[in-house]
């Protein structure tokens, strides 16, 4: 394919590519941090790059920022804090301020530049970013779990690009530790990941870490996303008392749209393959 009329995301280590098509490349700079690019697509709107990376187009992005973000916050009794670590994109965001028991959303996400470029290219993603609750924040999120106080958060979201660069430390357990340690009572942690079809290996050092930190009480849910390799991701809820039930009603009572999430889709992502309860038995 022509190089200059496609844009393909090549995984030497599990031998696939993903291919869009492109009208035109917008946007591209060297941050601080990686490097980060903008094209216009003929059929999924803008996408965003990162170090060669995708990371979100205008027609997909729903598919993960919802799954990342309502799962939680309705397994939650309670959720008043939540923290967001990464999510420079800010749909993570939008789709948490949605839930009006929220007071607090503080995003932390190491790199300014692609949250300012998501104003630019991705405007609807960016809606929540003046909400008075919001607060966003371009330092280390590790850094800021590290340094935080116990009991001062309720829901912690970790919406990180793949566990390399300065996501990396994102997935270790000194991360969970500390997590655990600012996490309330009833608190949860959750984490986008990856493919499970493509990264159970990681998907398992990620669940040992979580339980070695403390947060041995888990659920890893699975939901579409054509962007991301194998089109097929999960993401891995986690917390150190035993998850509350699903608030089932209260989500069938919503005060806000979605395009994917529901009542239903949230109890058919938590429907275990075969292959994966083989894996992580009970």
């Amino acid at each position: 394919m022509n190089s200059s009329e496609w844009f393909t995301e090549q995984v030497p280590s599990t031998g696939t590519a993903f291919s869009l098509k492109i009208k035109q490349k917008l946007h591209e700079e060297q941050s601080d941090f990686q490097f980060l690019e903008i094209y216009e697509t003929e059929t999924f709107g803008n996408l965003m790059v990162i170090d060669g990376c995708t990371m979100v187009s205008t027609r997909d992005n729903f598919f993960y920022h919802e799954m990342i973000s309502h799962p939680a916050l309705y397994t939650h009794p309670n959720p008043k804090r939540v923290w967001i670590i990464g999510g420079g994109d800010c749909g993570t965001l939008r789709e948490v301020l949605k839930h009006p028991a929220v007071e607090h959303a503080v995003q932390i996400d190491i790199d300014e530049r692609v949250t300012r470029l998501a104003e630019i290219y991705f405007p609807e993603l960016c809606e929540s970013n003046n909400d008075p609750r919001a607060d966003l924040k371009f330092i280390d999120g590790i850094k800021w779990v590290k340094d935080a106080a116990p009991n001062s958060v309720d829901i912690i979201i970790v919406d990180s690009t793949d566990p390399i660069g300065p996501a990396e430390g994102l997935f270790g357990e000194a991360f969970y530790r500390d997590c655990f340690h600012c996490l309330s009572e009833n608190g949860i942690l959750v984490q986008q990941s990856e493919s499970a079809l493509l990264h159970l290996k990681l998907i398992g050092e990620m669940r040992d870490a979580m339980s070695n930190a403390g947060l041995s009480h888990q659920q890893t849910l699975f939901f579409p996303q054509c962007l991301y390799p194998s089109g097929w991701w999960s993401a891995t809820i986690a917390s150190k008392a035993a998850l509350s039930a699903f608030r089932e009603q209260d989500c069938a009572n919503k005060p806000f749209d979605t395009i994917y999430y529901n009542t239903d889709i949230h109890k058919a992502s938590l429907a275990q393959p075969e292959f994966f309860k083989k894996a992580f038995p009970l």
